[in-house]
């Protein structure tokens, strides 16, 4: 719980990631995949669907309609990437 808490107050205050990349302010980051994208409920305004964003192109894509949906299509899938199916 320490990390996620770490890792969405550097996101959200780091000046190096504003200058790099669009606000993080509406997410709330809870996991990754290892290879940098991270994953992350909407916060403003606030949904149930979790989003991830990709670090190299800054993009930020849907990939499940709540946690449990995102828990059933990680754990289904069996490998970091399924969400890029």
């Amino acid at each position: 719980m320490d990390r996620i808490v770490e890792q969405n107050l550097l996101f959200w205050s780091d000046p190096s990631f504003a200058r790099l990349y669009m606000s993080f302010e509406a997410l709330l980051f809870f996991g990754d995949n290892g290879g940098g994208d991270q994953f992350a409920f909407v916060q403003m305004p606030r949904r149930p669907d979790v989003f991830v964003w990709e670090h190299e192109t800054d993009s930020r894509r849907w990939v499940a309609g709540d946690l449990r949906d995102y828990l059933g299509r990680s754990l289904r899938e069996g490998d970091d990437d399924w969400y890029q199916l």
